[in-house]
């Protein structure tokens, strides 16, 4: 009986040494969005499908579109391949996002 005790006290303490998970960049931009509908579990559930969908660079430059919208116009009317990449990319996301995550 010692030795079960032992490994569940020592997994219990592993546990509790571990830091909690930090919010993605996603959650972040979308908490402090100050918009009415932002709560813990919708911006959770958009940085989820954003970890399925984006590369961190990705979601870093994203998230910034919750600061700054017409940044995201930018991006969007852009000429530059790079920028119609990326715009294909976040398309996906927003379409998951909406299908996942929204009413």
């Amino acid at each position: 009986m010692k030795p079960v005790l032992s490994a569940a006290l020592g997994a219990a303490l592993l546990l509790t040494s571990v830091p909690m998970a930090s919010a993605g960049p996603i959650e972040s931009a979308c908490m402090r969005s100050g918009r009415e509908s932002a709560s813990r579990a919708l911006c959770g559930c958009i940085q989820q499908v954003a970890d399925m969908t984006l590369k961190g660079g990705d979601q870093r430059r994203a998230a910034k579109f919750f600061r700054d919208p017409d940044l995201a116009h930018t991006v969007w009317i852009s000429q530059k391949p790079a920028d119609d990449a990326f715009w294909d990319r976040y398309k996906q996301f927003g379409a998951m996002a909406e299908a996942y995550c929204g009413g």
